[in-house]
């Protein structure tokens, strides 16, 4: 139903979860179209957090947490990386107590706290209509939460991991693989010059598809990826041969930041969780440096083979977003209008059978750990003899080898 000036209506924007390339480009897209189309656009800063932030007692044009969007400022950010809405990792139906925002201290005063009524509030009270969410698995969770209380929204999938179920793509993904092909080739020059193993440790809680995909694209010579624990000897074994082949004497492998050895558990950083329960990863790739080192003399001839370690981190998902991540974003944001034109709500928009279509927004499911329930098919997809990727019997596969549950 098309909207008239005498009616106008507001859409509703966030972001949450890590930033990626692309986020900035669907803002702008969402923005745009709806203006031109006769809605009123609200940015809501930090994501979760920023809608639970939100002060009633202050008129709208004095809140830090929200803003009015329009064409000017959203065309000088849309070619930007990262979101200029900013975001944070906040789970509104599980704040602590030392997050709980200054105006509500005097009424929420547990440990942890839901604060999914102060959020359907200020949605009421911005005078939202209807709600875009950007995010991952964590992100969107909570949106479900929403739509089952009665909000209106319509859910566009982001994350670098590439793994929210029920979509083909999410945006940040094609970006994350072009970095860390870029980097693992610049990379190279430093392994060969010494003719060293170069292990790099890249993002990939749940899913290995970062690991996966580069190495399809011939980043690495090995990866191992959280779905296959893998054996630190076979691997070992593996590289020195890699390197033996290789006139520059040096081997390459990719290590998802989820990857665990056999019989042992992930790696974390430390452990303090952040709100979805999630502790920060990493660690994964020095450890398998060091074993590569230790065990290389027994393919080796005896001789020890030095190490360089790589965690690619942050410099995959910074920067402007590659072509992908400009086009697919902005294609999700028309087609979010195209729902929202006609009333329809509670989706997700995604890339089905290779072509833009959407799904119910419960499709965002999680498992008994409250993790993403998409992996890597390892069976069609990962040989786990060689720890490489396999592409034999392809054909009806999406694009990218990302399949949509």
């Amino acid at each position: 139903m098309t909207q008239t000036k005498s009616k106008q209506k507001t859409i509703g924007i966030l972001t949450g979860g890590g930033d990626v390339p692309g986020l900035n480009p669907a803002i702008r897209a969402v923005t745009l179209r709806a203006i031109r189309e006769g809605y009123r656009v609200i940015g809501i800063k930090n994501g979760w957090k920023g809608l639970i932030s939100i002060d009633p007692s202050k008129p709208l044009e004095d809140q830090d947490y929200c803003m009015l969007l329009d064409e000017q400022l959203v065309n000088r950010i849309g070619r930007t990386g990262g979101t200029f809405l900013h975001s944070s990792r906040t789970k509104a139906d599980k704040v602590p107590l030392i997050n709980i925002p200054d105006h509500l201290t005097n009424k929420y005063k547990e440990d942890y706290n839901d604060l999914t009524d102060e959020a359907i509030s200020n949605i009421k009270y911005i005078g939202i209509d209807y709600l875009i969410p950007i995010g991952g698995d964590d992100t969107l969770s909570y949106a479900v939460r929403l739509h089952k209380a009665g909000i209106k929204l319509i859910a566009i999938p982001k994350t670098m991991d590439g793994d929210v179920p029920g979509t083909e793509y999410c945006i940040g993904f094609s970006t994350c693989v072009t970095r860390t092909i870029e980097l693992t080739q610049a990379l190279r020059t430093c392994a060969g010059s010494h003719e060293r193993f170069l292990v790099l440790e890249v993002f990939g809680r749940n899913a290995g598809f970062s690991a996966l995909l580069p190495t399809v694209g011939g980043a690495a010579d090995r990866c191992v990826i959280p779905e296959y624990p893998f054996n630190i000897e076979h691997l070992t074994e593996l590289m020195v041969k890699d390197r033996k082949n290789n006139p520059s004497h040096y081997s390459v492998v990719l290590v998802s930041e989820g990857a665990t050895f056999n019989g042992s558990d992930i790696i974390y950083q430390s452990m303090e969780a952040d709100e979805f329960g999630h502790r920060k990863l990493g660690g994964i790739g020095e450890l398998v440096g060091q074993q590569l080192r230790k065990i290389s003399p027994k393919f080796n001839n005896g001789k020890e083979i030095n190490v360089i370690n790589q965690r690619l981190g942050y410099l995959v998902r910074s920067g402007h977003p590659d072509a992908l991540d400009t086009i697919v974003p902005t294609a999700y944001a028309n087609l979010a209008l195209d729902l929202i034109r006609k009333d329809i709500y509670g989706r997700m928009v995604c890339i089905h059978d290779g072509q833009y279509s959407h799904i119910s927004i419960e499709a965002v499911k999680k498992d008994v750990n409250g993790e993403s329930t998409k992996r890597v098919n390892v069976e069609k997809f990962y040989d786990t003899n060689r720890y490489r990727p396999k592409y034999e019997y392809i054909i009806g596969e999406p694009l990218l080898i990302l399949t949509r549950d």
